[in-house]
């Protein structure tokens, strides 16, 4: 259902906040929320104002000027001062749209990419180069706050730069550096970059030159190798997480159990222990009541619930994969599923670079034998011979 009405055009932030009041609301029941969501997915957009101020924004008085959408600094000022607007932006000027969305958070976002594509033709100029400065909001009219200009990360998260110390240390491995530089705009830049950088940092660590594969697949075993390496890293994410939600009125056995745990590692193995006796943690949130459901599955049936996830992930990985396709060689920047794939392959494919630095920093691996790693713990799971799940890629 969030899907859906993401698809269709509203923005994370409102269907947030959606959700939430509406589960507040007294005697809500589930009936009442899928037919709000089907009204909501059922209405037009709506026309806004989005002011979007720049504090340098070189030649504009040859180049902007005569564009209808241009306002010079003091009409700027006018249109702040009708909207009531108290804590006003040092500008030089500002675009005033007319954009067609369904909430004024979309607006402000479609507003955020016409700036980035404002940005990409004056980095093509002679002079001036990386002059243009926006403010850094934008304005909606008749909305109460502003609005940031850049659009929300996409979660593409490599914890593992800060966790060992090397953000700012680039003597590791060449290949690793090349790869995060290639899925650089996955998390800030526009959806077709996104696209053809992921992918391309994905194939450069994944693929091999000697895979004997099939023809008519490409080189998709790269996006299936990626997806059994995120696998493998999900049971160990998803149980440290909630070894941290345990929080009983009074400390019992479990809690101080986990107290003495040296390593999250260890922390995990104490939480596998009790998954499956009356023993279970304490959790308050529903979020983490299904977590734990998840993990007690894994727990009874680690080889299935772990199949059913890599081939859940491969699906997203090759999805990926067929939107670069798309932008690369037919050329088509406006994919209909450009924005969903991105949406859902952007945390896996920073899951999956993060695990590819921690192996290559903590023990020397290269990103194949990783892969190798992870593809045959996925085979041997559950098996006496195989890892456990909180061990599958040491």
């Amino acid at each position: 259902m969030a899907t859906h009405l993401l698809d269709r055009g509203w923005s994370s932030g409102r269907l947030h906040r959606w959700v939430r009041d509406a589960s507040a609301l007294p005697g809500v029941s589930l009936r009442d929320l899928l037919q709000e969501a089907a009204d909501f997915a059922a209405l037009d957009d709506s026309e806004f104002e989005v002011l979007v101020p720049f504090v340098s924004l070189p030649d504009h008085q040859d180049l902007a000027e005569w564009l209808p959408e241009w306002r010079p600094a003091p009409v700027a000022a006018a249109w702040f001062e009708g909207q009531g607007v108290v804590n006003r932006p040092r500008h030089n000027g500002a675009f005033l749209y007319r954009i067609q969305a369904k909430d004024a958070v979309a607006a402000a976002r479609k507003a955020g990419a016409l700036v980035l594509r404002l940005e990409a033709r004056s980095s093509f100029a002679r002079n001036g180069r990386g002059r243009l400065q926006p403010v850094g909001r934008v304005w909606v009219g008749n909305y109460p706050e502003p609005l940031p200009v850049q659009f929300p990360a996409r979660g593409a998260d490599v914890l593992a730069l800060q966790r060992e110390r090397t953000m700012y240390s680039i003597t590791g491995s060449d290949r690793l550096d090349d790869a995060l530089e290639l899925a650089a705009p996955v998390n800030g830049g526009p959806p077709a970059p996104a696209v053809s950088g992921a992918w391309a940092a994905i194939e450069s660590l994944m693929y091999h030159p000697g895979d004997k594969t099939d023809p008519s697949a490409g080189r998709a075993v790269a996006a299936d190798r990626m997806a059994s390496l995120v696998a493998c890293s999900w049971p160990r994410a998803e149980l440290t997480a909630l070894s941290y939600r345990h929080k009983p009125p009074k400390p019992d056995d479990l809690s101080l159990a986990l107290a003495d745990a040296q390593s999250n590692a260890e922390r995990c193995d104490v939480l596998v222990g009790v998954l499956s006796t009356p023993d279970q943690p304490v959790l308050t949130r529903a979020s983490d009541v299904a977590a734990r459901q998840r993990m007690a599955n894994l727990v009874m049936s680690p080889h299935r619930e772990l199949a059913d996830v890599q081939r859940v992930y491969s699906g997203v990985m090759r999805r990926l994969y067929r939107q670069r396709n798309i932008v690369a060689h037919g050329g088509t920047t406006a994919a209909v599923a450009l924005e969903a794939a991105l949406r859902t392959a952007a945390p896996l494919v920073g899951a999956g670079l993060d695990r590819l630095v921690h192996a290559s920093l903590t023990q020397g691996l290269e990103p194949l034998e990783l892969a190798a790693r992870a593809e045959n713990s996925l085979a041997l799971v559950g098996d006496p011979l195989g890892r456990g799940v909180t061990r599958l890629l040491d």
